[in-house]
Formats: structure tokens, sequence, C-alpha cells
């Protein structure tokens, strides 16, 4: 095909030929003869076209992709036909305004945070994509939000607000309110997604961004832990009747205001419902207006870290910066061990893996022993809980280093060099785990009021974590393993294996290892001598620095045997 139109066009021009058309670039140049044409595409069906087109080249891309798409999906319709029913069966019930309001105020918030820590669970998301595209930020808006609304997540909020709207409404009136309001529901709650992810966005691509994505599970377990302990109080201070207060606050909170709307005008007060839908409809259009304003200065403004970066003499004051040392250096030993704490405690503020492994044991090990306090249910000895959690991380230690290992390896010619490094990962764990379980046993104590049994907790918190210590230098040394920097796995396929024989062999060793301060323990609750209970502290304090000192000498010798092992089990 010839690259050149054969109709005549302005002398010493060359008109080029779209590809599989016949229209001419360069009919609608100005200083052309021909009238100005400018050919518009609606940006809204081209949007929604791109929306299903992404979702089907992304389930093409493996089976597994399409199973877990496809169980999503069945689990997720699952569930919205059951709170569908639910909520059909709730019509006339006392409380259902308040359980429909605070039901869609928690699903709002789910869609605020959600792009906070899945920011690559939909391409659409980063409208940075479509910076080199002559695009305008209105148009753009309307075409992102209808796309907005294909996928499995609207789909569950359209299930929602609809069976609220016939749970709530009674008459005529509350049945248009229903209808104008579950729409602008679900709109508020798109619109507010989409605003987040693009006030966010710079954020959300960096390294926090992937630290926030591996923290999400997290977020959902602590989530999950408030829900029960909030049912539970529910149960045992009166039922629903409780929430209705809540309900009234929350009523007047968009999404959830133009539900309200709808009991409102159930019950006559026209007013307060049109009110409350009109604070929803305001609310919409502040989103609306902050994404646009959002989107127009992701696509126009530059990047502020790359100029900071270009700065004339930035790179010499970062280097100044660098050669002052950071203060806590000053504070750590001299010498390999300094070294070593803070190479591993770099790890922990940095590295994303290591991170969330860190956080989860430290939120973990605080709400199990002070929720079951808080509830009358706890005991002294869930404080040992913190203790354990925390002890987890010694094991595995190489691990996180992955293929860098080698340069650890190249340092260690002896079981003294190794005994160094391992003391060192082991002080720096202690930083860390000796206050924090300290502080949850005292709170612990204090919940239950038991403050005759604070030095027995403690004595055993900290024996056990000197087992821990113990054990998980030993499994670090024998049984090391992969963690892929890439995804939510936290472990290679094929080593399944050596991560239950590392950490639950280790955990049931380290219990084992204790025998001795917990027969301790039994022997003065048996025989009555609660007088002699605080002797458990300086033998449990003891006992652990002596068995995480023997359990570190037993691992030195292994670890400099095995460096060629341990780099080619953490390299994988």
């Amino acid at each position: 095909m010839s690259a050149t139109d054969d109709r005549p066009g302005p002398p010493g021009r060359t008109a080029a030929r779209i590809p599989g058309g016949s229209r001419n670039l360069l009919d609608d140049a100005p200083g052309t003869d021909r009238p100005a044409r400018v050919g518009t595409t609606p940006l809204t069906p081209l949007f929604v076209r791109l929306k299903l087109a992404l979702l089907r080249n992304g389930l093409r891309q493996s089976s597994g992709r399409r199973v877990a798409y496809v169980v999503t999906m069945v689990l997720v319709l699952l569930f919205a036909a059951i709170q569908l029913l639910g909520l059909i069966l709730l019509r006339g019930h006392a409380h259902a305004d308040t359980l429909v309001v605070l039901t869609v105020t928690v699903v709002g918030l789910g869609w605020a945070v959600m792009p906070l820590f899945f920011p690559s669970g939909d391409e659409t998301l980063d409208p940075t994509r479509l910076v080199m595209l002559p695009l305008r930020p209105r148009p753009l808006v309307r075409a992102l939000l209808a796309a907005s609304l294909v996928g499995i997540g609207p789909l569950f909020t359209l299930c929602l607000v609809g069976g609220s709207v016939f749970t709530l409404a009674h008459g005529p009136a509350a049945i248009v309110f229903g209808v104008v309001g579950a729409l602008v529901a679900l709109l508020v709650c798109v619109a507010l997604a989409r605003a987040m992810a693009a006030a966010n966005i710079r954020l959300l691509t960096s390294r926090k961004g992937r630290d926030l994505a591996v923290l999400s599970g997290l977020v959902v377990a602590v989530g999950a832990q408030l829900v029960n302990f909030g049912a539970q109080r529910l149960g045992a201070s009166g039922g629903l009747s409780q929430l209705d207060t809540a309900g009234d606050v929350v009523s007047w909170i968009p999404p959830a205001s133009a539900l309200g709307a709808i009991a409102s005008v159930s019950r006559g007060a026209y007013g307060t419902g049109v009110a409350q839908l009109a604070l929803s409809l305001a609310v919409l259009a502040a989103l609306l207006a902050f994404w646009q304003h959002s989107l127009t200065k992701l696509m126009t403004a530059p990047d502020g870290s790359t100029l900071a970066a270009a700065e004339p003499g930035a790179k010499s004051r970062k280097k100044e910066r660098g050669d002052k040392g950071a203060p806590s250096r000053r504070l750590l030993p001299a010498g390999r061990t300094g070294t070593v704490m803070e190479r591993t405690l770099r790890y922990v503020w940095r590295d994303p893996k290591t991170k969330a492994a860190w956080v989860t044991s430290l939120v973990i090990g605080l709400i199990v022993p002070l929720f079951n306090a808080a509830q009358g249910q706890g005991s002294i000895y869930f404080a040992c809980f913190a203790a354990g959690m925390l002890g987890i991380q010694m094991y595995n230690q190489f691990g996180q280093d992955t293929s860098a290992f080698w340069m650890v390896a190249m340092t260690i010619s002896s079981p003294r060099d190794a005994y160094v490094e391992l003391r060192g990962r082991a002080l720096a764990l202690l930083l860390v785990t000796l206050p924090y379980a300290t502080l949850v046993t005292v709170a612990t104590t204090a919940l239950l009021g038991d403050w005759g049994s604070l030095a027995e907790a403690l004595g055993l918190s900290y024996a056990l974590l000197g087992a821990m210590l113990a054990t998980g230098a030993w499994c670090s040394a024998r049984f090391p393993y992969s963690i892929p920097q890439q995804g939510y796995k936290n472990v290679v396929p094929g080593q399944a294996g050596l991560v239950w024989v590392s950490i639950f062999g280790g955990m049931v060793a380290a219990a084992l290892l204790c025998a001795p301060v917990l027969a301790l323990t039994i022997t003065l609750h048996v025989t009555g001598r609660d007088g002699l209970l605080w002797l458990l502290l300086p033998v449990g304090a003891v006992y652990g620095f002596l068995i995480s000192l023997g359990g570190l000498k037993l691992a030195a010798p292994r670890t400099a045997a095995r460096l060629p092992e341990i780099l080619a089990a953490v390299s994988k």
C-alpha cells in the first residue's frame, strides 16, 4: 500500500494515510483548503470497553488467574445473595434502618481504603497511564466513573443498596427516594475510591505503597477482631438497641445518608429526607471536583521527587548527611555486632516483607491478650502470646537476606564469626521484643487487675522469648528458605515443608525448653506457696538469657559449616 494519497494537497506536502482507513491526516490541519472537521469519539463507551478488555485479557494470562477470578466471583455473589436475603427479611424490623446505615457506612469505608492496599488490582486506577493522551479532565472523570461501575465490587454494592431500598422504602415517595438514593450511594462509593486513588497514586506506586499492599492482610485480621469484639459487647449489653444512637449520627454521613433519606421519608419526615439526600449529592459533587483537580495536577505537574533530586547540590548534600551517620548508629555497640544490628533493623524498616511480618506480630501479639482481657475471658498467661509472636521473627534469619546473603557469607570464616553474626541479629530483635513483651504483660495485668501475677507472667514471657531465640537461631542454620520479593507469597514453591518444620517444630521445641520454668510455676501453685511466685521473674529472666546464649553457641558451628547450603536455599 502506498504511503501517500493520490488526492491533491498543498504544494510540497506529503499526506500520510491512517493505516486501515482512507482519511487524510492533513484534512483538518490549519492552512488547508478543506474545512476543519474534528472527529471526536465518546470517551465513556470507549473506557467501558477498555475496562471489559482489561478484564478479559487479564483472565487469558493464566488458568490460575481465571480460577481465582471465578472463585472470587462465586463467593462474592453468594455473600451478596445471603446479604440481600437478610435485608429482605429485615423489612419491618424496629432496628432495620440502623443496621442498613451502619452496613453501608462500613462498605463505604472499604471503598475508601481498599485502593490504598490493592493499587495494582485494577489497571484503570492508575491515571498516570493516560498522561500522554490529549484528554480533558472533565470528560475523563465521566468516562472513568462509568468504567468503575464494571466489576465485582460495584455489583456487590448494588446488591447491598438494592436490598436496603427494599427494606427501608414504605410508600410511593420513599420508593422514588430509594431509586435515587441507591444510585447516589453507589456513585459516592465509586467516586470515593477513585478520588482516594488519584490523590495518592504517587504514594501507591512507590516503595511505601508496596508496604501498604503487603500490610493489607493485617488490616483485615485486625478488623475481624474488632468486629468480633463489638459483636460480643453488643450481645452482652442489650442487643441492637445500643446502636440506635450511632445509627442516628451515621445516617447523616454519606453514602449512608442517601439511604437514611429513604427511612426518613418512610416516616413522613420529608424535609429531613431531602436534606440527607442533598447532603449525599453535595458530597458526590465535591468528590468529583476533588477527583478532577487531582487528575489535572497529576497530569500537568512534574514529580516533586524528581525536581528535588535535580536541584543543584542535592547529591552533595545527601552525601554529607550520609557521612554523618544516623544518631541511632552511635547508640549501637562497636564492631561487627553493631553493624549486624543496624543492618537487621534497616531490614525491618525498609523491606516490605520483613516489615509486614514484624507489624503483624506486634499487632496480633497485642490484640489477642488485651481483647481477651477486656472481655473478661482472658488469663495472665495470654501475655506470653506477645513473646511467642515476636520470637518467631528469629526464625529464618538468613532468608530475609535473599541472594545478598553471599556478602554475609564472605565475612564468616569461623564459628566465632557466625556466633557474632547470630548474636547481633538476636540483640536487634531483643531491642524491640523485650520492652514490647514487658509492655503487653503489664497492660494485660492492668486490664485483669491481677497485679499479684505480674512477676510470674513476666518470668514466663522472658523464658519463652529466650527459648524462641535459641530455637530460631538453630532453625535459621538448619532449615533456611527463600522469601520471594514480589507478590504475596512468603515462601517459594517447593520449600513449604521447610517452613512448617522450621516454625512449628521450633515452637514446640521452645515450649519444651521452657519446661523447667513451667514445672516450677506449677509446683508453687500446687503447693500453695504463692508468696514465692515473685521468684519466677528473676528465674525466668536468667533462664531465658542462658538458654538463648546456649542456642546461639550451638547454632554458630552449624552456620559456619553450611554457608553454601544456606546461600543456595535463600537464593531460590
